[in-house]
């Protein structure tokens, strides 16, 4: 009795663990001053180059501009930075076998009724079943490019799994460009002189 009342504890503490981890990375030049950045504008031929539905760069593009006006930077027809995006999926297949655990049932084992190998009672001796699952690893690169340089001074990278189901989609994107521009502007390291 004691075994089903402690299964829906096991079962919520394994749907948590399953929660989207989003793995954030970035890169920037240390010589910039961050601060001299107001506008931008969004790079259209790195965005028409992206390989997915025109409804899901609409997405991202929606995103990064609520994060960054979050930030207090506007959209400007002359921006102080081109913002791209780039991305890139991996398909994870993952094949493992079930076994379904031990206990009693009919089957081959030992004893039981009937043949000595076989009946009522015994443990099965032979491999699982076969399960595959795959996952679709997703990765969104968004890059910030000095206008007047025409230089890469800003990258932010975010990993994880991505969601094929349209009710939340919308809810990955944000949270991907959300923990991705977390990241921006970058916090300098001061030198510290002894």
């Amino acid at each position: 009795m004691s075994t089903i009342k402690t299964l829906p504890i096991l079962l919520l503490l394994l749907l948590s663990s399953c929660g989207s981890s989003i793995t954030v990375y970035s890169d920037y030049d240390k010589s910039v001053d961050f601060s001299q950045y107001k506008t931008y504008s969004f790079n259209k031929n790195a965005i028409d180059r992206v390989q997915i539905s025109s409804l899901d760069k609409r997405r991202i593009l929606h995103a990064i501009e609520t994060e960054l006006g979050k930030k207090g930077m506007t959209k400007s027809e002359n921006p102080d930075l081109l913002v791209g995006i780039f991305t890139k999926e991996k398909e994870q297949v993952d094949v493992s076998t079930y076994y379904g655990g031990w206990g009693y049932g009919w089957g081959y084992g030992w004893g039981g009724y009937g043949y000595p190998y076989r009946g009522w009672g015994g443990y099965p001796y032979w491999g699982g079943y076969p399960y595959v699952s795959t996952e679709t690893e997703g990765t969104l690169f968004i890059d910030f490019v000095d206008t007047k340089k025409n230089e890469l001074i800003w990258q932010g990278e975010g990993v994880g799994y991505l969601n094929h189901d349209r009710s939340q989609k919308e809810a990955v994107i944000n949270e991907f460009v959300s923990k991705i521009l977390m990241q921006y502007p970058p916090v300098l390291e001061k030198n510290s002189k002894n």
